[in-house]
């Protein structure tokens, strides 16, 4: 949270469309959103699994559409965020959140994607600093949502301090699963939140000849 992703996502649609690129950028407040699952019922009503194959369904009718269209997609989080969240706090296990990731690349390889990894080497600021200027009806509604999952209750996480811990760890997870993935991608650390140099870096990235 607060990395920069949707920052990030529309600054990359805006110059690929200024350079002549069609370009669509897909934050994750989209509604309804294109790939990510969204269900309705209480945590317990939902096994990682269905959560995991639904999920997968959703990135393949996307990639399928996406193939008959000359543009590029710019998507905010939805492979280490979104169901992949979810898949951590339905307390899924690695062996599940890592054959997920797996299979949502090979997804979308037909596609040439890049990863552009957004992260904050201090989570602990990171997540207090987000909270400052989101407020506190944010903060109680990702405690409320995020405390109240299999994970977080089974950890005893409660609080602002909880949060952190989830994030440390859900951090843990996603630093081991960026190493391990054999894809086209690049790790950028944004608690500067120098934008035009990131923005400089991902431009050489897609310039590159491994990104396709």
């Amino acid at each position: 949270m607060g990395s920069g992703k949707s920052t990030t996502t529309l600054n990359l649609a805006q110059r690929l469309e200024t350079s002549g690129i069609p370009a669509l950028g897909i934050t994750e407040g989209v509604d309804p959103h294109p790939i990510r699952f969204d269900w309705d019922v209480p945590w317990s009503d939902m096994p990682p699994t269905e959560l995991a194959q639904s999920s997968i369904t959703k990135w393949r009718s996307y990639v399928d559409s996406s193939l008959s269209l000359d543009r590029v997609s710019i998507v905010d989080g939805q492979l280490f965020h979104g169901n992949l969240t979810s898949l951590l706090l339905l307390d899924g296990g690695t062996d599940l959140i890592g054959a997920y990731c797996r299979d949502v690349v090979g997804v979308i390889e037909p596609l040439r994607p890049l990863l552009i990894y957004l992260r904050q080497d201090d989570v602990d600021t990171a997540i207090r600093a987000i909270s400052k200027q989101r407020g506190e009806k944010w903060v109680n509604y990702q405690v409320d949502w995020k405390l109240g999952s299999p994970y977080a209750r089974r950890r005893g996480l409660v609080g602002l301090d909880g949060l952190i811990v989830l994030y440390r760890e859900y951090r843990a997870l996603t630093d081991r699963l960026f190493a391990a993935l054999d894809i086209p991608k690049i790790s950028i650390e944004t608690s500067r939140h120098e934008w035009a140099k990131y923005d400089d870096i991902i431009d050489r990235a897609l310039r590159s000849p491994e990104a396709g």
